[in-house]
């Protein structure tokens, strides 16, 4: 059976939720991918970079 909700690939399996196995969910009209929360991701979809272990980037190791 065919899923009503599905974003139209043919291979969506969503849950009760509205989780679907690609990481899109269902805001009730569409299927979308959620917003990030904040500190996850920069606004072009990466996540931001890690920091070097020393703010000088000298090493602590003597």
């Amino acid at each position: 059976m065919e899923d009503s909700r599905c974003c139209g690939t043919g291979t969506c399996i969503i849950n009760e939720d509205g989780q679907c196995w690609c990481g899109q969910r269902w805001d009730g009209t569409r299927m979308c991918f959620p917003e990030p929360v904040d500190g996850q991701a920069d606004g072009d979809g990466t996540a931001p970079p890690s920091r070097p272990a020393s703010a000088n980037g000298e090493d602590n190791a003597h």
